[in-house]
């Protein structure tokens, strides 16, 4: 199989939003109370209220010299027109030969804290709701087969949350961003029951909960000196906390249609996370646990997506993890990205871990996230023009190349 033969489905993308997303999407009466970018030395920060959404540095490296990345500030000046134009966005898919991919937000926060903090609930709610309205109807919209919808909720009250699992579904919205750890957030845990509505909702209208790394707010960290390399590996260890939560405490075992993706976590991880619960929960038995005649490994992969860059010891112990529980992404426009040669990496992957069954090859590619998120881009895209073949050629004039910050500050200049 050549990597032009593949097709790409991407469940962990991000955006970042345009400066006028909420024009088209607020109500007249709140339209002076919306969110909004303010430029400031050549940053631009988005404003809500006496509220500044953190910097997007690494959140849109995408063509930059590996030299410039960093946490710095940055405008759109300097970013690829991909990572908050949707046209654009499309154009650089093409380009890397991917058919569909997801959307995590920036400005608003992985799980929508940005709107949590904001003191009046009555207006972020507002502000949240069209917040989803733009990337559904709008960003999502544009292009039919080609981006899965991905809401936000409001945290600060869980009728409100499912009022709005039921909203977005009925938008055609099949995924829901959701904190991996909502004690970092000063919310109630997963064991107590307090989420119970959010959840029955998400399976009453077959919602995926994703959990990206980081949607606690709390990046690990060993010590105050640490390195940032120390900081960039170990976000994995969030989403295994994260997996446990869930394992032991009653959600996944209470509501058995609930599906949850932990994005960006990898999966390599998971066959040693299992033996060591099944383990436990054999040996401890003082404990209480009851899973019945099922083992939490049973439990874990009848209820979790795990996600990947680029992970061969995943790829390697596959069938440890759960062929049908792992799917790819490609990270744009992250630092962690494999864009803009995806399909080369991801076929170079199999290659050396011994992938070469075309059935587990589309799962990993694209049928596992199309089976869990319910999305078929088919009904809109025939399949042999879905290929990272077929796509490329709709791409013949997109620069992948290296760019400097000040060449596209140039380009952006010429634009405007």
């Amino acid at each position: 199989m050549r990597p032009e033969d593949l097709i790409l489905v991407s469940v962990d993308d991000h955006l970042i939003e345009p400066p006028d997303m909420f024009d088209a999407h607020v109500p007249a009466k709140y339209k002076d109370l919306a969110p909004k970018v303010v430029t400031h030395k050549g940053v631009d920060t988005w404003i809500f209220g006496e509220q500044r959404a953190t910097s997007i540095g690494l959140n849109a490296v995408a063509s930059w010299p590996k030299e410039e990345w960093g946490f710095d500030p940055v405008g759109f000046a300097e970013m690829r027109p991909g990572a908050y134009d949707v046209h654009e966005r499309i154009r650089d898919m093409n380009a890397n030969g991917v058919l569909s991919s997801m959307s995590f937000p920036s400005m608003a926060r992985f799980a929508g804290q940005f709107f949590m903090d904001h003191p009046d609930k009555e207006l972020a709610l507002v502000m949240l709701q069209a917040y989803n309205d733009w990337h559904i109807d709008q960003w999502c919209a544009s292009y039919p087969g080609r981006l899965l919808p991905l809401a936000i909720g409001p945290l600060w009250d869980v009728n409100l949350l499912a009022a709005e699992v039921r909203r977005v579904a009925a938008k055609g919205c099949r995924a829901i961003s959701f904190s991996e750890a909502p004690y970092h957030l000063g919310l109630p845990s997963f064991h107590g029951g307090h989420w119970d509505p959010f959840f029955e909702a998400c399976v009453e209208n077959e919602v995926v909960v994703s959990m990206h790394i980081g949607s606690g707010s709390n990046m690990p960290i060993t010590s105050k000196d640490a390195p940032v390399d120390v900081l960039i590996t170990l976000p994995t260890l969030l989403s295994i906390n994260a997996a446990s939560d869930l394992i032991w405490g009653p959600t996944l075992r209470q509501f058995d249609g609930l599906r949850v993706a932990l994005s960006e976590g990898g999966a390599g991880w998971v066959p040693s996370f299992l033996e060591r619960v099944d383990r436990s929960y054999t040996n401890q038995t003082w404990t209480g646990q009851d899973f019945g005649d099922k083992l939490p490994s049973d439990v874990f992969r009848e209820h979790i997506l795990t996600c990947f860059i680029v992970d061969d010891v995943a790829m390697r112990v596959r069938d440890l993890v759960g062929i049908d529980n792992i799917a790819w992404e490609c990270d744009y426009p992250h630092s962690d990205s494999t864009w803009p040669t995806s399909p080369e990496t991801l076929m170079a992957t199999f290659d050396r871990t011994g992938v070469t069954d075309r059935a587990e090859i589309d799962k990993i590619s694209h049928g596992n996230a199309l089976r869990w998120y319910g999305y078929d881009p088919f009904a809109v895209i025939p399949k042999d023009q879905a290929t990272v073949g077929a796509l490329k050629t709709l791409a013949p004039d997109v620069d992948t190349g290296v760019r400097t910050r000040a060449e596209f500050r140039e380009m952006y200049a010429a634009r405007n």
